[in-house]
């Protein structure tokens, strides 16, 4: 009991080959294979090669597990940059930054990975709505939530124009992504090369510093 509290108090990454890691790898593989309502947590024992009694000394419900599988998976989709310790003094840097954030976007919902998550969350939506409800909070609103708090920075600097933040955000967002999840979660189309995905990015940094010029006398 105290190895499962260490390990859930640490928080090892999936897949590192602790025994969390392990379950949580086995867990994703297995509803995946099975759905959530059908996957066994027997199953997910054995192949995670632990007991019954110490998965659940790591996770009190197999919801738990699928929650903790999705909420590290979908944090592939949270760009890197650390934006909240930069603060964006120019309209050169904010343009860069824009641009570096867009292609990290664009390359977590590209990964196989965060599209099985989807798959998955939406396959279960009808049962278990709470599942989506997770996975938007630790994607989509996470980001949403940290770029609207740099672009106020930004406004406060003088280098984007007057608007609100949140919409400013919600606006770069959508005009980066447009339907491409939605296409890459049908399979109608290939991820976006790097080229595309440096070009999506660029088109919505230019879209937004266009729309929301610095006032007269910024930068």
């Amino acid at each position: 009991m105290t190895r499962g509290r260490r390990a859930r108090t640490a928080r090892p990454p999936l897949g590192d080959g602790s025994p969390r890691g392990r379950v949580l790898q086995a867990a994703f593989a297995v509803f995946r294979e099975h759905g959530f309502t059908d996957a066994s947590t027997l199953e997910i024992a054995t192949r995670a090669q632990v007991s019954k009694r110490d998965l659940y000394a790591l996770f009190d419900s197999k919801q738990a597990m699928l929650a903790a599988c999705i909420t590290e998976r979908a944090g592939r989709m949270r760009q890197p940059l650390n934006l909240a310790s930069q603060v964006p003094e120019s309209r050169d840097a904010l343009e860069a930054t824009l641009v570096q954030f867009g292609k990290s976007v664009l390359r977590g919902l590209s990964d196989p990975n965060v599209l099985a998550v989807y798959r998955l969350a939406i396959a279960e939506s009808a049962l278990a709505p709470a599942i989506a409800r997770i996975l938007d909070k630790a994607g989509r609103e996470a980001n949403h939530l940290a770029l609207g708090a740099w672009l106020a920075k930004a406004q406060a600097h003088g280098v984007i124009g007057a608007g609100n933040p949140a919409a400013m955000a919600a606006y770069f967002l959508a005009t980066l992504g447009g339907t491409l999840l939605i296409q890459l979660l049908l399979r109608v189309r290939k991820a976006p090369t790097a080229d595309e995905i440096d070009s999506r990015a660029r088109a919505a940094s230019e879209a937004l510093t266009l729309l929301y010029p610095p006032p007269r006398g910024g930068d």
